[in-house]
């Protein structure tokens, strides 16, 4: 078969990667791809949001399948594009990815059925806003309805903060359209985990459970950020929690995304808080987490071709774990996630042990191989055990320890 990987960044070469495993893949495409990728696929200069382009591309190419890893060229309607283009693509329309791309929708939809989440109210005036604050106190949870980049969420631990939060984004527009409705949610307490999917219509297939680090610095300190570094599976979650996840989270969500007319077809992650009272959704995504794409595919052992296959073709493609850890680090330019700078070249990567290297922001000059984005890479390592794979990870990063232009957390995978 002959693939296409839309995407730039790491989740997109952690895809690549698992898709060069199986002698299924005549040839790998990707676009845009990054530095990473071009190693081991053919990358196009096609912008992941240039839909005709890329349905050119996937023609001339005779594509078989397309795998589209980032969340805006879905809530622009590739799939739509592609399959009205008579060409086969594994990713929710542009109406199941609502469920994404409007937190709002999102909250009504586990309302109406009954998927355990976090109290809330939306609002598009910041006064009322206020009055719900003050009303509910803090901690509290204030999130811009659409996409930001993994930016859009306040952890506001007081009133003062909270009322910030609502000023930025309804007042001062600081994500612009996508903050013109902001949805305020109770404080869940407890652990997070990630829980991805396989999912076809009204079939679903659980991958392993995964835990990232939001926050930029060590403690969970600092601003979130898309991700600073992430570990699987996550060994805390009982049995009896993950069913619960699977019929209660999941498995509803998928057939009420069916009894809604957006069937779902793609991944559906789920980002979980264990409370006291069970698990509940913090969000949902409708495509692989970044970085947890890349500490969850290297410990499955399936043909990840085949897989895609046996699910768009409604067959249980018996899925497979090793019994091993994941764990990766997040190495990201100084000043990420604000203003940071790109085109910073980068030190020969020594891989350690069973370390491997997964490409975010790096590009390919006549220099070597240079930054170009706030998340530049993922050093990661599969072991025995989490320590083991922390120690291959972190020995991966050596080269960076003493260079200013970089940073990385140091407890990534300790609670």
């Amino acid at each position: 078969m002959n693939i296409l990987v839309v995407g730039r960044g790491g989740r997109e070469h952690s895809i690549v990667m698992k898709l060069a495993e199986s002698d299924k893949a005549d040839k790998i495409y990707a676009a845009p791809g990054n530095g990473g990728i071009a190693e081991i696929a053919e990358c196009a200069d096609i912008n992941e949001m240039d839909m005709d382009g890329l349905i050119a591309f996937a023609r001339k190419k005779s594509v078989d399948l397309t795998i589209v890893g980032p969340e805006n060229p879905l809530l622009s309607g590739i799939v739509n594009r592609f399959r009205e283009a008579g060409l086969l693509v594994f990713a929710p329309t542009r109406e199941a990815a609502l469920l994404e791309g409007s937190k709002q929708f999102a909250k009504e939809f586990m309302q109406k059925y009954q998927i355990p989440t976090a109290a809330y109210k939306s609002f598009t005036n910041a006064a009322d806003a206020k009055g719900y604050i003050e009303e509910q106190d803090a901690p509290i949870v204030v999130k811009a309805d659409g996409l930001a980049a993994g930016k859009g969420v306040i952890v506001a631990e007081t009133k003062e903060e909270a009322f910030q939060a609502v000023d930025d984004m309804l007042v001062n527009k600081a994500f612009s359209e996508a903050g013109a409705t902001i949805v305020i949610e109770e404080c869940l307490v407890g652990k997070e985990f990630s829980l991805m999917a396989f999912v076809h219509e009204n079939d679903v297939y659980p991958m392993v459970t995964a835990r990232d680090h939001k926050r930029a610095f060590d403690r969970d300190q600092g601003p979130n950020t898309g991700g600073m570094g992430a570990f699987a599976p996550a060994t805390d979650i009982s049995v009896e929690t993950l069913e619960f996840s699977m019929q209660n989270i999941l498995r509803k969500t998928a057939d009420g995304m069916m009894k809604e007319g957006r069937p779902f077809t793609g991944i559906l992650y789920a980002g979980l808080m264990m409370t006291e009272a069970g698990p509940k959704v913090i969000e949902f995504n409708v495509r692989f987490g970044d970085p947890e794409t890349q500490v969850v595919l290297p410990l499955l052992e399936n043909d990840l071709v085949q897989v895609f296959v046996d699910v768009l073709a409604g067959k249980d493609p018996d899925l497979n774990w090793a019994d091993d850890s994941c764990l990766g680090i997040v190495l990201a330019s100084k000043g990420y996630p604000a203003a940071y700078e790109k085109g910073v070249r980068l030190p020969a990567i020594q891989k350690s042990g069973n370390g491997y290297i997964i490409h975010s922001g790096t590009k390919q000059t006549e220099h070597g191989l240079v930054s170009d984005g706030g998340r530049v890479l993922l050093a990661g390592a599969r072991g025995a055990s989490l320590k083991q794979a922390a120690k291959d990870a972190y020995q991966c990063l050596k080269p960076f320890s003493n260079l200013d232009a970089f940073y990385y957390r140091e407890d990534i995978g300790k609670e």
